[in-house]
């Protein structure tokens, strides 16, 4: 369960203030250390929204939002714990055993209604975790599209897959 060599992929921090998105590049930490990723984002004072999106190394991703006395998360593949710190962490937080070795089953772990009151339903975001031939950084962007930022949202995509 150590991932020892840096992670590929990208943290996004999303915000809407005063009815606008805004989304930043968040610090390469993000993808390796939950409390980094969490910290960084309880950092973004703002009187709306404040959600972080991360895609681990095209196998899986997080949605993580601060909310009042801890986070909601949701992991899109539970079985990512197996190889992932990360991954195994958000476990950890939801106190959720990691799947079994031979288990090839995947599914999603967490709150599923975690951007339900921005316009992402739960029914929706399953829809879209079960879409298991897209990458996540795909499954991402569906969720950016149905929300409303998916033009803030691939333009940092650019820059950062640059």
């Amino acid at each position: 369960m150590t991932q020892q060599e840096p992670v590929n992929g990208f943290a996004v921090a999303v915000v809407r203030e005063d009815g606008r998105w805004r989304c930043n590049r968040m610090d390469s930490s993000a993808l390796s250390e939950l409390d980094a990723a969490i910290t960084e984002l309880r950092q973004l004072r703002s009187t709306g929204a404040v959600f972080g999106l991360l895609a681990v190394d095209d196998e899986f991703f997080i949605v993580l939002r601060p909310v009042p006395g801890g986070v909601a998360l949701l992991l899109s593949d539970a079985a990512a714990a197996l190889d992932y710190d990360i991954a195994a962490d958000v476990l950890d937080l939801l106190r959720v055993d990691p799947p079994d070795e031979e288990d090839n089953e995947l599914w999603p772990e967490g709150d599923l209604g975690v951007l339900s009151d921005l316009g992402m339903p739960s029914h929706e975001l399953q829809i879209i975790v079960d879409e298991v031939d897209l990458y996540p950084d795909e499954q991402l962007q569906m969720i950016a599209q149905r929300i409303g930022f998916i033009d803030e949202f691939t333009k940092l995509l650019d820059t950062i897959q640059a």
